[in-house]
């Protein structure tokens, strides 16, 4: 009897022969089979009907088509078959585009969050059917986001002629809180405070407070441990100062003053041990400790799950398997015995987790991370070391701390000083995530102290600060933006679709990025607020339990909400004409029927100087009249040198820019005249034109492609006429591949 079990990635393959012997065949599908085809109403792939939906499928390309042919070959040597896709969602909602394409009808669904001999065979042992609440809800999720992106990015986002590509039901969320915050740094006013303190012969130093907190206000926190970002380290300053005059009136009173103990209160009390990784959590512990990309991140998590070395990595569920913490327990009473807590630790989930399975943990708390690292690679060992250091600390005793806070008095002037010692280190010996002790020597009150140094030191109030991937995922989670397999794969397309950068290792905004927010804030306001998105995904939780019926809501969703957002969004558009559409004053959207330039539109009001006298006389002819072209210098982040050029003629507005690849100065596509030398002899598929080939750069490197020649046509109906350069010709994502191309 032969066997066939279905996986997505072909990297568990090789582990899972070995765990299931002969008799078993494994074939990976490489992730997706299939998609939405790209047809219908804006190339959307489905119908909308009365609360239903018909969706047509196709497979993903020529690798879909050939992965498809191989497994048909495979069902046909099989007596049985398992569908063992990953366990989620998605995973299930691939299981059933199987089933569809390779027509099983009775397939046995297998779900294992660990790759080891145990799990797999005990999943083999219970098969079930597909959930087909799950697949609801992934293919919800599918045509939500394929209607949100298609229908907003053709209806809005190109119709702005600002440079921007797409926008997204949880990308355009997410890009809202990256604009937010920098406005919120753009409008910060910075002012000058001081923060003064004194410091004792007995050996500590104390901050000026104006006001003193009550007794008992030192205790230590009962609920989260610190954040793993910051690992809990604090700035001490003193009470804000905000003029020099009382910051020197204050040191002169530490200086002529006699300085006694008015009192000293000590504390112990216990810090609980953290959860064990989450998706998200994982993501900021790599970041901060590792300097990882969420991206990486889960690529190296990957890695060590299809490896058997950890459970399954996109998991918003801290749960632990019984199991695993005996085996840490009995770990502890081996190495440790004196980390071993009364009785087994147990943590509460975030507010809307799903909790499909465990948390990430290692499959196997005796593969310790010095005894892995000679079998994977550095990073994989350094990301299972976090992993094992942190699944095993949640299981240890709470670190036990003392607390201790000293208030001295010179006149009128108070001082304190903090000081925390751990007494006992519990789960910090593998995860640490508390400050740096300050132990502050034995005193009494009314014991008087002797002045060593008094000083102010100036500072100056910071604006918020600039979110990194790690913090960005975080605040993700925090609103319900997504969900932990697509915290990753947002930020990517960001990034690759030039709406955000990073600066210093944090995620800012580009102008395009602030322009796109401003005109999607005005257009469509509603879907680009978190909590907007947040209800969504609670939605798709809804429809994955069973609860609601997912074509219902997604044609409710559109005919109440979305189709009459686009219709009134597309009325702003139409009405605004050739008007610019602001931003909240700081960022502007170019003109609806304005003319694109190489580097982004045509400069706006607010990069151009008022005063003509700014601009100065180049050698540059006016390619339209001949007259003189002046430099006017911008500060557009679009453009790639800091001015652009202008006709100063009467009457003729002709712009040029800077085309640092040509070294040359260039007109606007929509204005210049075709070059025949960039015609080639093809057709175009839709509307029959000649093909032109097109030089663009991308990741650095100059690449080719054919479009149709015809401006007003690619802005309409051969949008999609694009035919990349390839190994074997040129190809288009939906025409194939073009023969005989003679360019």
């Amino acid at each position: 009897m032969v066997n066939l079990l279905l996986i997505e990635s072909p990297g568990k393959s090789k582990k899972l022969s070995q765990i299931l012997g002969s008799g078993w065949i494994v074939k990976a599908s490489m992730g997706h089979v299939r998609e939405l085809a790209n047809d219908g109403e804006d190339a959307l792939g489905f119908d909308l009907l009365d609360r239903r939906i018909e969706c047509r499928y196709e497979p993903r390309g020529a690798k879909g088509k050939k992965v498809l042919s191989d497994l048909r070959q495979a069902v046909k040597q099989a007596d049985a078959v398992y569908i063992a896709t990953d366990p989620d969602r998605e995973g299930e909602t691939i299981g059933w585009h199987l089933q569809q394409e390779l027509r099983l009808k009775n397939p046995r669904r297998v779900v294992y969050s660990e790759i080891t001999s145990q799990a797999v065979k005990a999943a083999i042992a219970q098969p079930r059917s597909l959930d087909q609440s799950l697949i609801a809800a992934g293919r919800a999720r599918d045509c939500l986001d394929k209607l949100v992106g298609y229908k907003g990015s053709k209806h809005v986002v190109w119709r702005l002629n600002i440079g921007a590509k797409s926008m997204g039901r949880v990308q355009s969320a997410t890009l809202h809180l990256l604009s937010l915050r920098e406005k919120e740094i753009q409008a910060f006013k910075p002012q000058d405070y001081w923060s003064v303190w004194v410091e004792y012969q007995e050996g500590f130093k104390a901050f000026y407070r104006a006001k003193l907190k009550a007794p008992g206000s030192n205790s230590a926190p009962t609920g989260e441990p610190p954040d793993d970002a910051t690992d809990g380290k604090e700035s001490q300053e003193s009470d804000r100062v905000t003029s020099q005059a009382e910051a020197d009136r204050l040191v002169a009173i530490a200086r002529a003053n006699p300085h006694q103990v008015v009192s000293v209160e000590g504390k112990t009390s216990q810090q609980s041990p953290p959860p064990p990784f989450i998706t998200s959590s994982l993501q900021q512990a790599a970041g901060a400790k590792l300097r990882f990309s969420p991206d990486k991140t889960m690529k190296v998590a990957q890695s060590l799950y299809e490896a058997g070395h950890i459970t399954y990595m996109r998991t918003d569920s801290v749960a632990l398997a019984e199991p695993f913490r005996a085996a840490v327990r009995r770990y502890l009473e081996q190495y440790d015995p004196s980390n071993v807590p009364n009785r087994t630790t147990h943590h509460r989930a975030v507010k809307g987790a799903q909790e499909a399975h465990e948390a990430i943990r290692p499959t196997d708390v005796l593969r310790s991370p010095t005894a892995l690292a000679t079998q994977v690679s550095p990073d994989a060992a350094k990301l299972y070391e976090l992993i094992w250091n942190r699944a095993v600390a949640s299981q240890c005793c709470p670190a036990r701390l003392r607390k201790t806070r000293v208030v001295t008095r010179s006149e009128a002037a108070h001082w304190e000083a903090k000081g925390q010692v751990v007494e006992f280190p519990g789960y910090t010996r593998y995860w640490n995530n508390l400050s740096a002790d300050t132990q502050l020597p034995a005193l009494q009150r009314g014991q008087p102290l002797t002045l060593k140094q008094a000083a102010a030191d100036k500072k100056q109030t910071q604006p918020p600060p600039r979110y990194t991937e790690p913090k960005l995922v975080q605040l993700m989670e925090r609103r319900g933006i997504g969900r932990p397999s697509t915290y990753a794969p947002t930020i990517k397309t960001l990034k690759e679709r030039e709406y955000v950068q990073v600066e210093k290792g944090k995620l800012q905004p580009t102008g395009l990025g602030m322009e796109l927010d401003g005109a999607l804030e005005k257009l469509l306001p509603d879907l680009i607020q978190p909590e907007f998105t947040a209800q969504m995904e609670l939605a798709l939780d809804t429809i994955a339990q069973g609860q609601q019926d997912w074509q219902e809501y997604l044609t409710h969703w559109h005919c109440t909400y979305f189709a009459p957002a686009l219709e009134k969004a597309g009325q702003v558009l139409k009405s605004s004409g050739a008007q610019v559409l602001k931003s909240n004053g700081t960022h502007q959207v170019g003109s609806l029927n304005g003319a694109q330039g190489l580097q982004g539109t045509v400069a706006r009001s607010s990069d151009s100087p008022t005063p003509r006298t700014q601009a100065t006389v180049t050698k540059t002819a006016c390619p339209k009249c001949g007259g003189a072209m002046h430099k006017i210098p911008s500060k557009s982040k679009k453009l790639k040198a800091n001015h652009f050029l202008k006709c100063a003629a009467a009457g003729c507005d002709t712009v040029m820019f800077w085309n640092p690849q040509g070294k040359r100065y260039e007109m606007p596509y929509a204005q210049r005249t075709p070059d025949p030398e960039a015609f080639t002899d093809l057709p175009c598929p839709v509307c029959g034109a000649l093909l032109e080939r097109y030089t663009y750069t991308k990741e650095g490197k100059e690449k080719v492609m054919l479009r149709c020649s015809l401006l007003e046509n690619r802005r309409s109906k051969c949008k999609e006429v694009a035919f990349f350069e390839g190994r074997d010709g040129f190809w288009s994502p939906k025409f194939g591949v073009l023969e005989g191309v003679r360019i």
